[in-house]
């Protein structure tokens, strides 16, 4: 927000040039934005190598608890840490240019080559193979289609006031009933895509040469971007997208003391954070797809 509350205009939408595949490409990467994740980024690491993830590009703003320190602990060399403290604006237009688009933007144009796919997720997003054992064996489900949309299964605090022990994916298992839910904040979506077909990025919705801006479920049922909205689309038979939005209330209220990454002010950041996780929480069901799978698999986190 600028001076008198007005809203600053803000770009987040990026036309790009798709890069040529490469000779032999293969397998996922995930490509995400981070800034002091370190208490929970070694358990994302952790689970994403177990289920077939090949690399991960590391775009870390600025982070000073030790994250960067972690990733190289953990994924070694699965893992590219790049700095990333990005705040620009255009001056022609005065817009605010959205770093998470542009780091979504340099991973596709720098690194898409080499992978079948790449994933734009966040730190605090899992994403759960509903059949098979690998992301990639649950993406076949989707048919080849070069855009994949996959809603937020979206877990609030799970009544947990006090950080529990442990990591997070055996700790939470209470999330939102629909996860196309049409109340404030409470629902979006994260997208996997053939970097070689993409024309157009942002950080919720891609475009590819091909099919502009139709998207597939994880089942291969297209539709359109607003279509995706639909009850319909609805899908995760196949390939599950957790968001682990709050966590506890002490995590909570951490969430809001570090405050925005975005150019948001701390007043509309915090009325964003507290409506979705009031909204997260009015209908809620137990879901233990997680822990199954950990357990199916053997996976000890």
């Amino acid at each position: 927000m600028g001076l008198f509350g007005k809203k600053l205009p803000y770009t987040k939408h990026l036309a790009i040039t798709p890069p040529h595949p490469a000779a032999g490409r293969s397998g996922l990467a995930i490509a995400a934005c981070v800034r002091n994740e370190g208490r929970y980024i070694g358990e994302w690491l952790q689970f994403h190598i177990a289920v077939g993830v090949r690399h991960f590009y590391i775009y870390d703003d600025g982070s000073t608890d030790g994250t960067a320190e972690i990733v190289r602990d953990v994924a070694g060399s699965h893992a590219t840490i790049m700095p990333w403290a990005g705040r620009m604006t255009d001056v022609s237009s005065a817009n605010l240019l959205n770093s998470q688009a542009i780091a979504f933007s340099h991973a596709i144009l720098n690194f898409g080559a080499s992978y079948e796919r790449m994933a734009f997720i966040d730190a605090d997003e899992f994403l759960l193979p509903k059949q098979g054992d690998t992301v990639m064996e649950a993406l076949a489900g989707a048919k080849g289609f070069p855009n994949i949309s996959l809603p937020w299964h979206m877990f609030g605090t799970g009544g947990h006031k006090a950080r529990p022990e442990g990591g997070v994916l055996r700790n939470y298992l209470i999330r939102a009933r629909d996860p196309l839910s049409k109340l404030k904040n409470a629902s979006n979506f994260k997208c996997i895509v053939d970097p070689c077909a993409v024309r157009e990025v942002s950080i919720h919705q891609f475009q590819t040469v091909e099919h502009g801006e139709m998207t597939a479920n994880d089942a291969g049922q297209t539709f359109t971007r607003k279509g995706r909205k639909k009850p319909e689309f609805y899908s995760a038979r196949y390939l599950q997208l957790n968001h682990y939005y709050s966590k506890s209330g002490q995590d909570l209220e951490e969430k809001l003391k570090r405050g925005p990454a975005s150019p948001a002010s701390r007043e509309r950041y915090n009325e964003r954070v507290l409506s979705a996780v009031a909204n997260i929480e009015i209908d809620t069901v137990e879901d233990r797809a997680m822990v199954e799978f950990l357990d199916r698999r053997g996976v000890d986190l």
